[in-house]
């Protein structure tokens, strides 16, 4: 799939981009950052490993197997987190990847969320979203909950969610109204 319609989708307060290889210092400080990282897989090298991952993941961007996000403010440009939709397949993604720093407004878990589920349900056309949490990362979890996403197993490590087309559909539009209302605020 042509990544055109899919290079940057904007919301409310925040738009998500494509990751460039310019992003690699900022995606290195967040991933190493014990702050933000104590839920996500450990991550070792230097700015120059990332910049070289995400070099290697352009061409599975290309391929229409990955899209990794900047999250960032629309009023300023001020990047304050990450997200990614990969291991995409005819029925599903997998959405992940999602960090949000202290740059980021008020609901930005709620429209960062929105406008990444939009890539796979609007623009990609799936019917489901895959989640992995870790045990422990209990404010990821309620927020999961919240969202009425599905649990739909748990190993030692992580529980497993799905978040269906239909329930995001159903849903948008009251969860935009609330993203909108903080705006206001």
């Amino acid at each position: 799939m042509a990544v055109d319609g899919l290079q940057r989708v904007e919301g409310v307060r925040l738009a998500i981009r494509l990751v460039e290889p310019s992003d690699a210092a900022y995606i290195h400080g967040l991933r190493t950052d014990p702050a933000y990282n104590t839920h996500l897989s450990k991550v070792s090298g230097t700015v120059d490993d990332q910049r070289a991952w995400i070099e290697s993941y352009k061409g599975r961007e290309a391929e229409g197997r990955e899209y990794y996000y900047v999250i960032e403010r629309l009023a300023d440009g001020m990047l304050c987190g990450v997200v990614r939709l990969y291991d995409i397949r005819e029925e599903s993604f997998t959405w992940g990847s999602w960090i949000l720093d202290e740059n980021k407004p008020r609901k930005a878990a709620l429209e960062s969320a929105l406008l990444s589920f939009g890539v796979g349900f609007d623009h990609l056309g799936l019917p489901t979203a895959l989640i992995d949490v870790r045990r422990d990362n209990h404010r990821a979890l309620d927020f999961y909950r919240r969202l009425g996403m599905k649990e739909t197993g748990a190993d030692d490590v992580d529980i497993y969610f799905s978040y269906s087309e239909d329930r995001y559909f159903q849903d948008r539009e009251l969860f935009m109204a609330t993203v909108r209302e903080a705006g206001a605020a």
